[in-house]
C-alpha cells in the first residue's frame, strides 16, 4: 500500500481561528497584533490492492472567483497554483479522477469537499452528522454568507452513492475509518497501516501541532468543544497504540517536512 500526500495549495487566516486566544491582550499589554498564518490544504491518495482511495478533495479551483461566499474569501483566502489543482496532483501519481471509485470525506467544509464534482462515479463516505448539518445550513436561506464553512455547490454534488458513517469501521485491509467529531458535528479520520509504520490522518480534528499538545488547545471555531478535546485524546491513544505518525491537517511548518506526491509513504 502507498500513501501519497497531495498538495492542493494553502489558505491564509488569523491564527486566533486556528488556536483560540493565540494573541490576547493583557493589563500590561492591552494592545496586541494578530498573526496572519498559512494553512496547507492536503488531500491523500491511497493505492491499495483493491484500488484507489481518496481522502478529501481540497478546495474548488474557482473558490476566489465567486464560488466561495465573500465572507470565506476574506477570512480564508485560497492560494492555489495550476499544478496544485486536485486533478493535476493526481496526475503526478499517474491517476485520473475516473480511476478512483472510493472517496472518504473527513467533513464537508469548503477546503475539503471542493472537488467532489470530479467523482460522480464514486462511492463517497461522509460523517452522517456533518453531512446532514451541512445540507441544512445551505438550505435555510439563499444568502451564502450565512452558510458557514459549507458551499451549496459542494453539498449538491451527485455521486454514485453517499454512505453516511456513524461508527468506526475497516474500509479496506489496513485502512480504518474513525469518528473524530468536535470541529464539526461529525468528522472522519483515517488510520493507515503501512509496511513502514502506521500513519494517522485526523484532518481538522487536529489543525496543528500546537492544538495537539499536550496539553491540547482549542481551535477558534468549534461546533462542540467537549467532543473536540475527546477526539484529540482518541487520536493520542491511537498514536500510542500503534506508535503512529500523526499528520496535522493545517500546520504549515509541519507540512514542509512531509514527502509530497509523486513521492509516497509505504
Amino acid at each position: 500500500m502507498k500513501l501519497y500526500v497531495l498538495n492542493t495549495g494553502y489558505l491564509e487566516t488569523d491564527k486566533n481561528g486556528v488556536v483560540a486566544c493565540a494573541t490576547i491582550g493583557t493589563k500590561s499589554r492591552p494592545h496586541v497584533s494578530n498573526e496572519w498564518i498559512k494553512l496547507p490544504v492536503m488531500a491523500f491518495l491511497l493505492e491499495t490492492e483493491g484500488g484507489y482511495i481518496l481522502f478529501d478533495t481540497g478546495s474548488h479551483p474557482d473558490a476566489m472567483k465567486g464560488y466561495w461566499q465573500e465572507t470565506m474569501q476574506e477570512t480564508y483566502p485560497l492560494y492555489q497554483k495550476e499544478e496544485e489543482r486536485l486533478e493535476n496532483q493526481l496526475a503526478l501519481c499517474g491517476v485520473k479522477p475516473e480511476d478512483i471509485h472510493t472517496v472518504v470525506m473527513s467533513h464537508m467544509h469548503l477546503d475539503h469537499a471542493g472537488n467532489l464534482h470530479l467523482f460522480p462515479h464514486a462511492d463517497v463516505y461522509v460523517p452522517k452528522a456533518d453531512f446532514m448539518y451541512g445540507q441544512t445550513m445551505v438550505r435555510l436561506n439563499p444568502d451564502p454568507n450565512t452558510h458557514g464553512g459549507y458551499i451549496k455547490g459542494d453539498m449538491d454534488c451527485q455521486v454514485k452513492q453517499y454512505h453516511l458513517v456513524e461508527e468506526d469501521f475497516t474500509l479496506a485491509p489496513g485502512v480504518e475509518v474513525v469518528n473524530l467529531p468536535g470541529h464539526t458535528p461529525g468528522l472522519l479520520g483515517l488510520v493507515v497501516h503501512l509496511k513502514g509504520g502506521t500513519v494517522i490522518l485526523p484532518q481538522d480534528c487536529v489543525y496543528t501541532k500546537e492544538n495537539y499538545g499536550p496539553p491540547a488547545k482549542a481551535s477558534g471555531f468549534l461546533y462542540d468543544s467537549l467532543s473536540f478535546f475527546s477526539s484529540i485524546e482518541k487520536v493520542r491513544r491511537l498514536e500510542e497504540k500503534y506508535q503512529a505518525k500523526v499528520i496535522f491537517a493545517h500546520d504549515y511548518e509541519f507540512f514542509q517536512t512531509l514527502k509530497l506526491a509523486p513521492a509516497y509513504y509505504e
